[in-house]
């Protein structure tokens, strides 16, 4: 079995490339490696989900782990839940693929990412061929627990009343259906819920996070204040305003930095980005006053600045906010939360205040199949980038990098207009597919 850990977990087609076997075996050299005791298990709303949990259960247990099942819950909440009793969990999850994946995220005692040095040692001994000898003959039923019903507490509990904010929610047909609406409602907001009926296959189906499409209409006709997109396990959102228009990670991200900073709660005036986020965000916290830390593609790098400098925030272009004082991992549901709180207590349309909180340079994004991943590409490709980089002048910026999940190799190009942006990505993708498609 070639399947190995990506930035976010292991993730491949379910039940064919990611099979049972797999996955039980995945399971027996989790806990041979972060050890037996409790485990909690949660599973977002893809058919494969309970076949694979059941197949993670067993193998767990034959590694000496009682695991416990939550049933379908937000990944945010299983990881809060690990950090509760301090205990290892299991994420079944494609996060916002399609149905017909699915994956496994495994959080260390206390709800965190793994680091990579773990993830190698559980490659190490993972042996999918000889699982059978070890499963067979256990049935273990895992034990189903209401205990999601505290992680809705908790977050309910971190946020000041919405009484007068209308808001949309796109719930992708995922993990996020019950939970979010709940949370919302809960603090007084007015709530209309879009795409929460999962059905096995729907989950992401041109809705959430990565579709906002159907989002920004239902904020119009209803004449809603904002909308949030979540994705399938509820770790990431992205925003709508009131004109229907999208507000990205990267304005997500500096308007809950300046919301800790209003608190006196931004740790060392620093939030912590990927290289993915956009030059315009980096100027605008310049001229804020507020350091920007940058880390590799991956929330769990960024976990992991924000706990070496002690920062307090931290995500992703794509929706994944982390903070840190308040949660272990991303969560769509808290930084929504947190992001209407902001809306509500300025008295101010997120139009504006999205619109005020930075400028975003063009940016082109341009994926490449490749035949197998190439890691070390922009290093393959110093000389084409650097030839590149002259013709932005210095007002730009170029990242070529592998997908840690697919056999995709990504060029993103920010430039001071579109044309110039598209023109250069489109010129280095050409390379891209020349030397490694």
């Amino acid at each position: 079995m070639s399947l190995k850990f990506g930035t976010d977990g292991v993730r491949a087609e379910a039940l064919t490339v990611l099979t049972p076997q797999y996955v039980a075996a995945l399971g027996l050299a989790a806990a041979q490696v972060l050890g037996g005791g409790a485990w909690l298990i949660g599973r977002d709303t893809r058919e494969s989900g309970a076949a694979l949990e059941a197949a993670l259960v067993a193998g767990l247990a034959a590694g000496g782990a009682q695991p416990v099942s939550l049933g379908v819950v937000p990944t945010p909440a299983l990881a809060w839940l690990a950090e509760q009793h301090g205990c290892p969990a299991a994420m079944i999850t494609a996060s916002h693929n399609p149905w017909r994946d699915n994956g496994v995220k495994i959080f260390a005692s206390g709800g965190t990412k793994l680091p990579d040095a773990v993830e190698r040692a559980i490659e190490a001994v993972l042996d999918p061929v000889h699982i059978g000898e070890f499963i067979d003959g256990h049935d273990v039923v895992a034990a189903h627990s209401n205990e999601a019903a505290r992680y809705l507490q908790h977050v309910v509990g971190l946020t000041e009343q919405l009484d007068g904010l209308s808001i949309v929610l796109d719930c992708a047909n995922g993990a996020m259906s019950l939970v979010a609406p709940a949370a919302f409602r809960a603090l007084g907001a007015e709530v209309i819920v879009i795409h929460d009926q999962p059905d096995g296959r729907n989950i992401n189906d041109h809705c959430g996070a990565t579709h906002t499409e159907t989002l920004s209409a239902a904020v119009l006709s209803a004449g809603a204040s904002m909308g949030l997109a979540f994705d399938g396990d509820g770790d990431r959102v992205i925003a709508v305003d009131h004109l229907g228009r999208v507000v990205d990670g990267d304005r997500l991200i500096a308007l809950a930095a300046l919301l800790l900073r209003e608190e006196g709660r931004l740790h060392r005036d620093t939030v912590v980005v990927t290289v993915m986020s956009n030059l315009g965000f980096h100027k605008a916290m310049a001229v804020a006053g507020i350091e920007v830390v940058t880390t590799a593609v991956g929330d769990r790098y960024v976990l992991e600045a924000l706990d070496a400098g002690g920062f307090s925030v931290g995500g992703e272009q794509s929706g994944h906010i982390i903070y840190r004082d308040l949660a272990t991992t991303g969560d769509g549901l808290l930084a929504g939360l947190r992001l209407a709180q902001f809306v509500h207590h300025h008295h101010r349309s997120l139009a504006e205040l999205a619109a005020e909180v930075m400028t975003s340079y063009p940016q082109v994004l341009v994926n490449v199949k490749v035949a197998q991943r190439h890691p070390n590409v922009a290093a393959e490709l110093d000389a084409e980038i650097a030839a590149a980089e002259q013709r932005l002048h210095g007002d730009g910026r170029i990242l070529v990098r592998a997908s840690g999940t697919e056999p995709l190799i990504r060029v993103m190009v920010e430039a001071a207009t579109d044309e110039s942006a598209r023109a250069v990505a489109d010129d280095l993708a050409a390379i891209v597919l020349s030397r490694f498609g």
